[in-house]
């Protein structure tokens, strides 16, 4: 897993996983590892949508105040 991929490219390196997983075709050492890969994607999609919701947290001003509001990821 390259570290410095963004979120988009890390979103569909997690569904090429699913969807290998999904086939059926690997065998059970593949498919441990294939899961391993895909936990790792998951966290760090986690991790890119943490910062990206702090970030949003400080943007969002009212006048001089700054405001924090609850970002709410659609689904």
């Amino acid at each position: 897993m390259e570290e410095n991929l963004n979120f988009e490219d890390t979103i569909k390196s997690l569904e090429q996983i699913v969807g290998e997983l999904e086939k059926g075709d690997l065998n059970l050492d593949e498919s441990v590892k294939k899961f391993e890969e895909g936990m790792a994607l998951s966290k760090k999609c986690t991790k890119i949508l943490d910062e990206a919701e702090k970030k949003i947290t400080i943007l969002i001003r009212e006048g001089e105040n700054t405001e924090e509001e609850s970002f709410t990821p659609m689904d």
